[in-house]
C-alpha cells in the first residue's frame, strides 16, 4: 500500500456503513453476527493498548472492514473488530465486499484471493498503518487439523455431513480465534508505533 493511490480516500471511507447499519441491512446470519458480538469481550489489556495507540499522533483512529453476511470468518470476525474499535474508540466503516470490488482489489490475500474479513487501519490524517485478513493463522492449523480428524472419522460421509461437522467443530475454535486476532492486530499496531 505505500507509495499507491488508493480508492479509499477519506470521502470514500465516510461513505461506510456504522457497524450498527450493515448489520441492519444484512440478509443472513443476524443471529450469528449477534452470538459472536454478545460472546467476545476485549480485555482490559487490549482495550488499554488500542486506546493508547488511538490517542498517539500515529495511531489508528480508523478502521475499514471489507465483508459479506454469508462468510463464516466475516461473522465471526467483524463483530470481534466492532468490539475492539468501540473499546478502542476508533470509527469503523464497513464495505460489503461484492459491491466493492475496487476497494477488495487493493487488499487480495497473497495479492489474489478475495478472503475477508479484512481489517484496514488509518490515522486521523487517513494515512495507512497495515492491514489484516482473514483469520489468525492459528486458525489455519486448527483448521487443517480439523479437517484430517473429520476424514478419519468420517471417511464415508457425504460433502454436507463433512461440512456441518466442520462448521461444529469449528465454532468450538472462535473466541480463540478471535483472541488471536486481536494480538495479531496489536502486534502490527505496535510494530507500526515502534513499541513493539
Amino acid at each position: 500500500m505505500a507509495g499507491k493511490t488508493s480508492v479509499v480516500t477519506p470521502e470514500r471511507f465516510a461513505t461506510g456503513l456504522s457497524y450498527e447499519k450493515y448489520i441492519a441491512q444484512i440478509n443472513v446470519n443476524k443471529d450469528r453476527f449477534q452470538q459472536s458480538y454478545e460472546g467476545f469481550q476485549v480485555s482490559s489489556d487490549d482495550a488499554d493498548f488500542f486506546k493508547k495507540a488511538v490517542a498517539d499522533a500515529k495511531g489508528p483512529t480508523k478502521m475499514m472492514v471489507i465483508g459479506e453476511d454469508w462468510c463464516p470468518d466475516v461473522y465471526r470476525g467483524m463483530p470481534m473488530m466492532a468490539r475492539l474499535a468501540e473499546a478502542a474508540g476508533m470509527e469503523m466503516r464497513v464495505f460489503p465486499r461484492d459491491e466493492n470490488s475496487d476497494i477488495m482489489d487493493e487488499f487480495l490475500k497473497d495479492g489474489e484471493y478475495k478472503s475477508i474479513p479484512v481489517a484496514v487501519f488509518y490515522t486521523s490524517d487517513h494515512e495507512y498503518i497495515g492491514h489484516w485478513i482473514e483469520r489468525p493463522v492459528m486458525a489455519h492449523s486448527d483448521r487443517a487439523k480439523i479437517d484430517e480428524d473429520i476424514k478419519k472419522e468420517m471417511p464415508e460421509a457425504s460433502e454436507e455431513d463433512v461440512r456441518a461437522k466442520t462448521r461444529e467443530r469449528t465454532l468450538a475454535h472462535f473466541t480463540a480465534w478471535q483472541q488471536e486476532s486481536v494480538r495479531e492486530m496489536r502486534d502490527m499496531i505496535a510494530k507500526h508505533l515502534g513499541t513493539a
